[in-house]
């Protein structure tokens, strides 16, 4: 009996590693990268998950062809599917833009929050949950530096299509036009960017203090309001979702890392 239990389970796990692969048509297409979970660089194609119209797909998991699997006799390439917990970044080019997708362990709380109060019933369950439970994802690099800060979107109520909670096109619209932007200070613990976040990581160096304190950085200017109870909260992070955060990335970030020690 046992015998057949094992042999049962490896027949799982076989289907599952072969459910992973896939061949498909090699074009000559540029090559992107991933760096495994020991550091190591691997050339080959990289293709998204996700599109344009669902970019939070990107953040679940990528396929990638090694270079070394392109038969480029027959013109077909073999890929796989890697998630945040396989790899720790990978790589592909937008025209001649590197777009680069790292591994980090967040949970999109602000997205949770803002979804029990824009969708109601079972609805605001399951996408509560689709942004709780996901801790480890891949997010999209906007500035590396000794503040790094990445793009995240939220994740709707179904990440999925054809279930009984598909999600909407305002839904989707709100969802795109709205990412979250999130930072790590020299490698520490990623957060949450936010207006009164940012005057707190950039205390540190005296030409941005001097700047923010002489209200040099327009965005922040607008700094949130102290929370008082949950209902303040939530609303504060509906709110926040307004807050023009890439001008605070572009402006107050940029900053930091280009004169600040």
């Amino acid at each position: 009996m046992k015998k057949l239990l094992l042999i049962s389970l490896f027949g799982l796990l076989s289907l599952n590693i072969y459910a992973q692969e896939e061949t498909d048509t090699y074009n000559g297409q540029r090559y992107g990268y991933i760096i495994d979970k020991a550091g190591k660089k691997i050339e080959g194609i990289v293709r998204l998950n996700g599109s344009s119209s669902s970019p939070w797909q990107n953040q679940l998991k990528v396929k990638f062809g090694a270079a070394s699997d392109i038969d480029k006799v027959k013109n077909r390439i073999k890929f796989k599917n890697f998630d945040a917990d396989d790899i720790k970044e990978y790589m592909i080019y937008e025209g001649d833009t590197p777009r680069i997708f790292k591994a980090v362990k967040y949970s999109n709380t602000r997205e949770a929050l803002i979804g029990s109060e824009s969708t109601t019933g079972i609805g605001a369950g399951f996408k509560a949950l689709n942004n709780l439970s996901r801790t480890s994802q891949f997010a999209e690099l906007i500035i590396d530096g000794k503040i790094t800060v990445y793009k995240l979107y939220g994740y709707p109520t179904s990440v999925t299509a054809n279930t009984a909670y598909a999600i909407t096109q305002a839904e989707a619209n709100r969802l795109i036009d709205n990412p979250n932007y999130i930072y790590s200070k020299k490698g520490g613990k990623v957060e949450e960017l936010t207006p009164s976040k940012a005057k707190i990581i950039i205390a540190d160096c005296p030409y941005a203090k001097a700047k923010m304190t002489k209200g040099e950085y327009g965005s922040l200017k607008n700094e949130e309001k102290k929370r008082t109870g949950l209902g303040k909260f939530i609303r504060d992070e509906i709110s926040n979702t307004m807050t023009d955060k890439l001008s605070l990335v572009n402006e107050v970030i940029y900053d930091y890392n280009e004169n600040c020690k």
